[in-house]
């Protein structure tokens, strides 16, 4: 059936969720035909647009802005897949009146027939009038070439704010036989997937779907859930599950569930929400998730389960070195693993721990057991940038539909094709330094730091362009709230910028953290400790010496936290103390130590360090004399040493 063009209006009736259940029912499965709003020709040329990336290998353009479709504010929550037949389907949030997650919102669909280079009108393929019709998770049979189409419905408001809670939203279904020009209307999924206890928030995807390729349940068409369950007075649970069907989307069935508890005080272990999954060689599926406020570390959190989704093989467990922003992200198997080498799984998600900026492409070479490190990944804009998705073109050419903006990630959908050629192969493994403290794994060397005249043998140079020393993550690392003493000597002599001797944790106000830096212009060296105490609360203290120390001779710097004070000194001097911020220096962030650099890669540092050392209680001021005096290593049993980094080689490695 034919698309047929329509103006679309700027605004329209109110109308409740049920007269739209009411509206579905009586068409149910009844095709119809997609509307395309405001274009006077069949298909759209590309348009490029400031600030986008172009080059071999990588092309750009903007997709859906709100300034060139008329009847829309906002255009969000992207979501992209590839037909049976070639076809490329870009779906979206068409926001009416605002960029609020609540309000007036249509499904929107554009569709390109060449590989993403060009695509047609901006097509209305389920209208909200007035409601909340949004959150896409498409999925392609291939057996079929149906694709169907799950979404998440709620009352709508005019207010922009957020969803009452407990939230009315409900799972629904459509579907397309002819490469998405026409539709079904949509279905209510409510009687199978959605049980009485899941009353509150729901959310299908959003991102693409998966049809299983291997073992007894081929054919097999999944995609995420995430849902809350409401006592009358506050949410209690969060659950993260898969939905399942065998027979091409007509019956759905609630797969594997992981439920994870909300305290009273509103703390909780860990919340996977939006997530994305992919069926690995062994045909195992791997899901994603964004981890979202709770205890653990980390952004991201991931699961298993090798029965075809209907059941996990343990709990979520986060990602605690995976630097990522809360935000959604898309995974997509670019190459199986198999006899001609390593498979290679993508991550794309904005890589600014702190903020959502920055559109990246990670790889993994061993199935998501581990992922490149910012350094590695493939840059496609360091703007402001948030949700995205991934789809196979070929088996080299990969199109990425994904937030982005040059003031907000909300200005724009874009769409980008690139190449694995773009992407670059796999990185050889980085040189290492090694740590001796006990149980302690080598440190990543990043950027070419190179080794120079120590305050005790050698030493370690930093560029302040893109040197820096990594720890790999081990569960010691993390202090929680116990005391703790950082010692380390440093030489440096800049007049200006801000240069970070070390940084563990996250970064912002929001995020605990412990870092230590010179700051030539302010005269000083400044150290300073965030923490949080139940849900949000948050609260930060700082330490700063009466000089920057910035002679280019080596001094050495104590930070200690014990007692409820933080306390810093240089060269043994007196300190500069404060009371400290209690609560935890280790929770609901990504955690990273850095030597040279902020977690986010943004500062660097152009000097030198020594004998880096961490310990999960407060020295004493003759242990401190000790090691300033004659480097003792202090590092046996009951010692509380974390981390002792001589720095004083540079090991390349071999894969």
């Amino acid at each position: 059936m034919a698309s047929v063009p329509r103006s679309r209006p700027g605004t329209r009736p109110w109308r409740r969720r049920a007269a739209v259940l009411l509206a579905a029912a009586a068409l149910a499965l009844t095709p119809l035909p997609v509307r395309a709003a405001d274009s006077d020709s069949p298909a759209s040329a590309a348009r490029g647009g400031s600030g986008l990336r172009t080059g071999p290998g990588l092309e750009q353009q903007v997709l859906f802005k709100a300034a060139e479709e008329q009847g829309y504010a906002c255009f969000r929550i992207p979501a992209v897949v590839t037909s049976k037949d070639g076809t490329l389907l870009a779906f979206a949030e068409g926001r009416v009146d605002n960029c609020g997650d609540a309000g007036d919102i249509d499904l929107v669909l554009k569709r390109s027939t060449d590989g993403g280079r060009t695509w047609g009108p901006l097509q209305v393929i389920n209208e909200g009038g007035g409601d909340t019709h949004g959150n896409p998770a498409p999925i392609v049979d291939l057996r079929t070439g149906r694709i169907v189409l799950a979404s998440t419905y709620n009352t709508g408001r005019d207010d922009s704010q957020s969803c009452d809670v407990p939230c009315d939203r409900t799972p629904h279904l459509q579907y397309s036989d002819d490469d998405g020009a026409t539709w079904s209307a949509p279905e209510d999924l409510s009687p199978s997937l959605l049980p009485p206890s899941w009353n509150s928030w729901y959310a299908t995807g959003p991102v693409h779907g998966i049809q299983l390729r291997h073992g007894r349940h081929k054919g097999r068409l999944l995609f995420t859930v995430n849902t809350e369950s409401h006592d009358g007075t506050r949410i209690t649970h969060n659950h993260a599950a898969l939905a399942y069907s065998d027979d091409g989307g007509r019956r759905w069935k609630i797969g594997a569930v992981d439920t994870f508890p909300i305290a009273a005080d509103g703390t909780f272990r860990q919340k996977p929400s939006e997530m994305t999954l992919v069926e690995r060689s062994d045909g195992s599926v791997y899901v994603s998730g964004r981890e979202q406020d709770g205890t653990d570390l980390g952004h991201r959190d991931y699961a298993i389960s090798r029965d075809g989704g209907e059941s996990f093989t343990a709990p979520f467990r986060t990602l605690p070195d995976l630097p990522v922003p809360q935000v959604q992200g898309s995974i997509l198997p670019l190459r199986d693993a198999g006899r001609d080498g390593p498979g290679r799984l993508l991550f794309s998600t904005p890589a600014d721990p702190d903020r959502r900026r920055t559109m990246m492409i990670r790889s993994s070479w061993d199935e998501g057991r581990g992922w490149d490190g910012v350094e590695d990944g493939a840059v496609v804009t360091t703007d402001w940038s948030g949700y995205s998705d991934m789809t196979a073109i070929s088996h080299d050419t990969v199109g990425l539909l994904y937030e982005g903006g040059a003031v907000d990630a909300r200005d724009e959908i874009r769409f980008a094709r690139f190449t694995e050629d773009w992407l670059g192969p796999r990185h050889a493994p980085a040189p290492t330094t090694e740590d001796h403290a006990p149980g302690a794994r080598p440190a990543t060397v990043l950027g070419g730091a190179s080794g120079a005249e120590g305050r005790f043998g050698r030493g370690l140079a930093f560029d302040g362009t893109d040197d820096a020393v990594r720890l790999p993550y081990r569960d010691a690392l993390p202090l929680g709230t116990r005391d703790f003493t950082v010692s380390l000597w440093f030489r440096y002599s800049a007049t200006s910028g801000q240069h970070p001797f070390l940084w563990m944790g996250g970064i912002g106000t929001k995020q605990p953290q412990v870092w230590l830096r010179g700051e030539p212009a302010g005269n000083r060296i400044r150290a300073l400790m965030t923490t949080v105490n139940g849900f949000s609360t948050f609260t930060s203290a700082s330490v700063s010496t009466a000089t920057a120390y910035n002679d280019g001779q080596w001094h050495h710097l104590a930070l200690t936290r014990s007692g409820g004070r933080l306390s810093l000194s240089v060269d043994g001097g007196a300190s500069a103390s404060a009371p400290d911020a209690p609560g935890t220096v280790s929770r609901t962030a990504p955690f990273a130590v850095h030597l040279g650099q902020t977690v986010d890669s943004r500062s660097l540092m152009t000097g030198a360090l020594d004998e880096f050392r961490l310990y999960d209680r407060a020295l004493s001021d003759t242990e401190l004399r000790r090691i300033r005096e004659f480097n003792a290593p202090l590092d046996g049993p009951g010692s509380g040493a974390l981390v002792r980094l001589p720095l004083d080689r540079v090991r390349s490695a071999h894969r």
